[in-house]
């Protein structure tokens, strides 16, 4: 469902994503994390059409987003870490507006159910700047699932969420993979997504430092327990990388 080759993107000369290639099959959560500033955040927007790559090859459910972008879009929704929801447009506005941009049929019996599931309910006829930070995340997860994507890439979607807001959005994100679609997750909360994700790719200074199961990639470092938690794991590969961090890695791009 994604096919990442060779994908690399530069800011003038500094070098966010550098020759990254990975493959993410239907049915699985991938787990992408790394320092601040590691690359997560440019390759989903890359991914997602927003960000042109410098180079290499990105397809989305077998479009290529540079050849295809309206094919490959059509099969994708990308959750970013601060969604930019509009101000005139209230609640349910929002998942009418994406229902007909994707053509959604009986969009209003699918609205329904995610807006009974995130608890969106009494705020359906308020504005979007009316709405709690962890409100406007709900209402871009509602709008992401509206169409049934088979790509699903999140960034930070779990930041000011509720307990049960966590729940509802790792049940909706089982269920999608469990229907074969695709699902990037992008977070440093290490320990609430390690359960959700079967696979993890590492990113450093926008390269990939290890990619694969919990097993597999605990079998390549060598160094750790097998029970180790994917929070020792990210500090044995990310601090165990030659050199020091950078200091552009106070933040992504």
């Amino acid at each position: 469902m994604i096919l990442v080759r060779n994908y690399s993107k530069a800011y003038g000369e500094r070098q966010a994503v550098d020759d990254l290639s990975f493959v993410v099959e239907g049915g699985t959560i991938l787990g992408l994390v790394g320092p601040n500033g590691a690359g997560k955040t440019t390759t989903l927007r890359s991914l997602a059409g927003i960000l042109p790559p410098s180079s290499g090859t990105l397809v989305i459910a077998g479009h290529d987003i540079a050849r295809k972008p309206i094919e490959a879009k059509r099969r994708l929704a990308l959750v970013p870490d601060d969604p930019s929801l509009f101000s005139s447009l209230t609640v349910r506005e929002h998942l009418e507006f994406v229902a007909r941009i994707y053509d959604v049929d009986s969009w209003q019996d699918r609205a329904a159910v995610w807006v009974e599931r995130l608890e969106l309910t009494e705020h359906e006829k308020k504005l979007a700047d009316e709405l709690s930070r962890g409100m406007r995340q709900k209402v871009a997860v509602a709008c992401a699932l509206l169409h049934n994507p088979d790509v699903l890439l999140l960034d930070e979607p779990l930041t000011g969420l509720d307990p049960r807001g966590i729940r509802t959005v790792y049940d909706a994100l089982r269920q999608r993979a469990a229907d074969g679609a695709a699902v990037i997750l992008s977070s440093h909360l290490l320990g609430q997504i390690e359960p959700l994700c079967g696979r993890f790719l590492i990113l450093r200074r926008g390269k990939k430092l290890v990619e694969g199961s919990k097993e597999e990639i605990l079998d390549r470092l060598g160094s750790l327990q097998d029970d180790a938690s994917l929070e020792e794991i990210f500090f044995e590969a990310t601090e165990g990388a030659e050199g020091p961090p950078r200091g552009d890695e106070a933040r992504e791009p």
